[in-house]
Parts: C-alpha cells; sequence; structure tokens
C-alpha cells in the first residue's frame, strides 16, 4: 500500500478483513468491470443469487438454505430473530468479548471494562455504546468464553427459555483466542439437548479459516452461521445460512427485508472470490495459511531472541498479538492482563518500520502475501523488537 505521502506499507489490516484476494485482483476486477455494464440493482432475484448460494452449500457445511444481506451486524439481526421464531423463546446467551455487531440488540458485554465485568459465575450484561437503549439487556444473558461448566449453570436455570448461543467460534474479535478442544462439541451437545440453536458468527472465520469456515475445522456444525467479510473479496455482502426449516420461516412470518440485500455487484463480487479460492483444491487459501504460519513463528522466535513477552494467537490468516505472561489465553478476561502500552508502542513502531496493522493488534493475511514479504515483515519486526528493548 502507499499512502498519500508516498510511503510504503506490507499491509495486514487488508480492511479489516475482507481483501482475501489482497487489493485489485486482476480476477475480481474483471468480474465487477462486466457487471457494472449490466443492471446493477433489480429489486427482484436474479442468477446469481441462486448461484453464489448454491456453491455457499457445496462448500459449508451448515447451510441448507441461505440467505444475503449487506452487512454482518444485519446478518446476526435476522440470525436472532429467525431462532426466536424458531424455538418461541426471547432468551439469547452470548459470550463476553465476541462482537456480533454495532446493533443494540448485539452490542453488549463487548469489551467490558474490568470493574464492569462482575463475577466470572454471573457476569453483568454492559452496554457497549452511549445512546443504546437499556432494554437491550433484558432479553440476553452473558456468559465467559471457553468454560463449560459455567454455560451448563446458564442453561440449569434458564432452560426453556433459551432460544438461541451465539459465538465468534475464533474469538477474533478478542486477541484471535481458539475454542479447547472440547468445547464447541461440548456447546452443540448442550443446544441440542435444550433444545436452543446454535449460531457461530463467522464473519471473519468465514472462507478465511477454510473454506467451509470454522464449523468444518473443528467438524461441529451450527444451526445457523453468519458470513461476512471475506464472502465478497471487499464488496459489501453478508449471509446467514442454516437449516431449512429455520430460514424457510421467512416465506411464513419472519420478516427480513434491505432493497440493497444480494445486490448483483456484490453477489458477482462473491462469486468471483469463491471461485477463486476454490480452484486448485483451495491452493490459495492454503497459500495464505501458509504465509500466516511463517508469520506468527517467526514473530514469536524474533521475540524469543530479545526476552519479550509476546504471545501470538490465532491460526495462519488471522491472529493477534499480545504481550502477556500468560502462558494461555482462553477466554476475554485473559486479555485483560495484557500490556496495552506495549502493543500500541509495537503498532506505531512496525507502522514506521513499513508493517500496517490494526490497532488492537490483529494480523490479517490474504491470498497474495508471498515468502518476500514475510521476509521482510520480519525484518521489519525485528528493528521494532530492538527499538522497544
Amino acid at each position: 500500500m502507499e499512502d498519500v505521502d508516498g510511503n510504503h506499507y506490507i499491509d495486514y489490516t487488508l480492511g479489516w478483513g475482507p481483501l482475501i484476494l489482497g487489493h485489485r485482483h486482476p480476477a475480481l476486477l474483471e468480474t465487477l468491470r462486466s457487471q457494472v455494464e449490466r443492471p446493477h440493482l433489480y429489486g427482484a432475484q436474479h442468477d446469481l443469487e441462486f448461484q453464489v448460494a448454491e456453491k455457499i452449500q457445496s462448500l459449508v457445511p451448515c447451510a441448507e438454505r441461505v440467505a444475503f444481506t449487506s452487512s454482518g451486524s444485519e446478518a446476526v439481526q435476522i440470525a436472532l430473530r429467525l431462532a426466536r421464531a424458531y424455538t418461541g423463546r426471547g432468551l439469547v446467551v452470548k459470550f463476553e468479548g465476541h462482537y456480533h455487531g454495532w446493533m443494540d440488540t448485539a452490542l453488549i458485554s463487548y469489551h467490558p471494562r474490568a470493574q464492569e465485568m462482575g463475577a466470572l459465575e454471573q457476569p453483568n450484561r454492559v452496554l457497549g455504546s452511549q445512546g443504546q437503549v437499556p432494554v437491550a439487556l433484558e432479553d440476553v444473558l452473558v456468559c465467559v468464553w471457553n468454560r463449560v461448566d459455567l454455560l451448563k449453570r446458564v442453561f440449569k436455570k434458564h432452560k426453556s427459555e433459551i432460544a438461541a448461543v451465539i459465538m465468534e467460534p475464533v474469538l477474533c474479535n478478542s486477541g484471535c483466542l481458539v475454542p479447547k478442544d472440547s468445547y464447541l462439541p461440548a456447546v452443540r451437545e448442550l443446544c441440542t439437548r435444550y433444545g436452543a440453536v446454535l449460531i457461530f458468527d463467522e464473519i471473519i472465520t468465514g472462507f478465511r479459516m477454510s473454506l467451509g469456515g470454522a464449523q468444518a475445522v473443528y467438524d461441529v456444525k451450527p444451526d445457523l452461521a453468519t458470513f461476512g467479510k471475506a464472502l465478497a473479496g471487499g464488496l459489501p455482502l453478508s449471509a446467514v445460512a442454516g437449516r431449512r426449516e429455520i430460514l424457510e420461516q421467512m416465506f411464513d412470518g419472519v420478516v427480513f427485508g434491505g432493497t440493497f440485500n444480494g445486490n448483483p455487484l456484490s453477489l458477482a463480487a462473491a462469486s468471483a472470490t469463491l471461485g477463486e479460492l476454490e480452484k486448485d483444491d483451495g491452493r490459495l487459501l492454503a497459500h495464505a495459511q501458509a504465509m500466516g504460519k511463517e508469520l506468527m513463528d517467526g514473530l514469536v522466535e524474533l521475540a524469543g531472541k530479545r526476552n519479550v513477552r509476546l504471545k501470538m494467537v490465532g491460526f495462519g490468516t488471522a491472529f493477534g498479538a499480545h504481550f502477556t505472561d500468560r502462558d494461555q489465553l482462553l477466554d476475554y478476561r485473559h486479555t485483560l492482563d495484557d500490556d496495552p502500552v506495549a502493543l500500541d508502542q509495537f503498532i506505531r513502531l512496525a507502522l514506521e518500520e513499513g508493517v500496517y496493522l490494526l490497532p488492537d493488534g490483529r494480523w490479517y493475511v490474504s491470498a497474495v502475501h508471498e515468502k518476500a514479504d514475510v521476509a521482510e515483515t520480519l525484518q521489519a519486526i525485528e528493528r521494532v523488537l530492538e527499538r522497544m528493548s
């Protein structure tokens, strides 16, 4: 990337994640040039809708049916509405540190301060923004992630009141924390036992962690899943996918609308992006994962040589940097022990050395990052760590 002053950077922000094919990928540009010559909004169904939906069905384990919208926040809202309609229940369980969009009913206990959170066994529900209506808290229960015992307590207390459990299967919005080996299967079993809808928010992990999302990697099938970011390679498009009988409530009582839902430009971009990612048995995504793994390992090795307490957590195409003394980071509360001053200095110095990172320490790797980029990045970070010591 080049900024207005002519400075060059290796980009690991990728537009906050969507640019899985990098900037100006030829296949994506060619598709968009062709599509822009056609009507860019119909207000009716068109071929690209079912073509992209069928492609998602072929890739994503839970995708019996697919519906499109413009943003991840909207996809989450329709998923929650569908879950409540299907179960006839009102409560939704979400987890501290998990982000499911900016709307009032979802922006709860996203990044609460330590003094706000309350007891581990019964966390407080914390609004995430000024101007949020307090009644948004009434239908949400908050739990600590990666602790099956605590979720069991919630189900035992509320039983048939819980409509859905929603989570990021990998906690990308709070440091890219990964689930314990047994956690996702245990949550799946609890939801099945109590008749609650399991929703995976795969806005980040979808088509980035694997072509089938995190649910394919961990072999746990949710009832519903939301997708976005990498889905259309940088064009505004999100989707909710899942069980047929849940999504088909849209034909009979569940209202879902949006003028720009499934617009041709975004769906053309999705068709091109998924097509490129699927080629040669997913070669591009495998390459991105390999480049990311090489970066993570190299960063840890550099930090170890300088006795810097830097820990890299996540997976190849999305991982987070943590300056911490903790051996393991398993939930949002653990991330509060990170050193924010060290992280801020690291990100600022990285920018000065030509490495563009997100302000929360997140790294996104694309299919077009190459070994030369990794080598140049590691050389730059070596200088960063030297300047920090």
